[in-house]
């Protein structure tokens, strides 16, 4: 009886751990984004997404479970010959999609490395129809192309390629250095040009400014040299008309050109002073005009003549202003000329004083023989206090 009983509960031990075997293989949860593969005695049964799933004990299995997120998977570098023969190391990220866990599972053995090697054969076949400066500044071209030829061979596989990007490319050291020096090279050429640029627009602005500085200064000077002849000008105008409505005679004339003659005299620079004839006569108008005599006689107290033969000396004796004549009553009392008749009347004084010097020169000349010797220079006479000690 004790046997008995004892192989009675070996016996619901055992049924009781196959009943909890049993429904522990028949219930299944899935999480989710997940899927799992079913088999029913080694073939298909079925595709169970996220949730609970009842199988049949020991009848169906598990195959495998299929992530449904998208992957991430970075590639270690791969070394792609470019069409100018440079060898650059390539490092590429894929992101991919399950999108169909049976056949995912059943098409290909392993989809991730058959993505690997279908990524590296695509892009030595794309690096390989370029040269180095297109493969680094191409990068957009080359993703477009590898995700299209990923996408078109993983689609039958159930498996949809997103994205391809190429982290680096690395290319020799040597060429690296060349890279830096032709960088180096070319900022080098760009900031002599913007040196010289700066220079020229600094070499234009300061000769324009010279430009306009000249020409303002050119202005300036023709303006003030204008206002100056204008002043001038007036001034001139002014001092003619007050002359002419002073209606100014020949003695007052004459006696301002006696006061400018030792202003003339007075120069630095006057070495010698020729006395024109034509001032001969005038000095006999002024003598004449101050002595109350004709300015063409030779004798009175005013004027004198000295000399004989070519040259002739004329003075003048002022020496009578100081003996009480009264020249403000003599000037009033003279009939004045207009300018017009005083100047007439001065060159023909003068023309006639000219005309009588030669007539003196030539009747001395013929007067001589051919014989004779020549006469002694004639005595001057010696001027007197009283005529003013001035000769001409």
């Amino acid at each position: 009886m004790a046997a008995a009983s004892t192989v009675s509960l070996v016996v619901l031990l055992l049924i009781a751990l196959f009943v909890v075997v049993a429904i522990a293989k028949a219930i299944r949860i899935v999480p989710q984004s997940n899927a799992i593969i079913v088999e029913r005695l080694g073939k298909f049964q079925a595709e169970f997404g996220a949730g609970l799933h009842f199988l049949v004990p020991f009848i169906d299995r598990v195959r495998t479970t299929v992530d449904l997120r998208e992957q991430v998977v970075s590639f270690p570098p791969q070394p792609v010959i470019t069409s100018d023969n440079l060898v650059v190391s390539i490092d590429s990220v894929i992101y991919y999609q399950v999108t169909d866990p049976k056949r995912a599972t059943y098409e290909i053995a392993n989809y991730l490395q058959a993505i690997e090697q279908l990524t590296v054969t695509t892009l030595r076949n794309v690096i390989g129809s370029m040269d180095l400066e297109q493969t680094l500044t191409s990068r957009d071209q080359i993703n477009g192309q590898l995700r299209g030829v990923l996408d078109q061979a993983t689609g039958r596989w159930g498996i949809r390629v997103s994205n391809v990007e190429l982290k680096s490319i690395d290319p020799p050291a040597s060429i690296q250095g060349a890279m830096e020096q032709q960088m180096r090279a070319e900022r080098d050429r760009r900031a002599a040009i913007l040196t010289a640029e700066g220079v020229k627009q600094s070499q234009i602005l300061t000769a324009e400014g010279d430009k306009q500085s000249a020409i303002l200064r050119a202005e300036g000077q023709a303006q003030s040299a204008i206002l100056k002849a204008q002043g001038e000008s007036r001034a001139i105008l002014q001092v003619f008309d007050a002359i002419h409505r002073g209606n100014a005679d020949p003695k007052l004339l004459a006696y301002q050109y006696l006061q400018t003659l030792p202003k003339i005299a007075n120069g630095n620079s006057s070495k010698m002073w020729i006395v024109p004839t034509e001032f001969t006569a005038a000095l006999d108008g002024i003598a004449g005009a101050l002595g109350g005599k004709d300015g063409a006689g030779a004798s009175g107290s005013g004027a004198f003549r000295s000399g004989g033969g070519d040259e002739e000396t004329v003075g003048v004796d002022l020496s009578g202003m100081d003996s009480g004549l009264d020249i403000a009553s003599d000037l009033a009392a003279t009939n004045l000329q207009t300018p017009e008749e005083a100047l007439a009347q001065a060159r023909g004084e003068a023309e006639s004083a000219t005309r009588e010097a030669s007539d003196e020169s030539a009747t001395a000349r013929g007067s001589r023989g051919p014989a004779q010797e020549p006469s002694a220079p004639p005595s001057i006479p010696p001027t007197r206090p009283d005529q003013g000690g001035q000769q001409g």
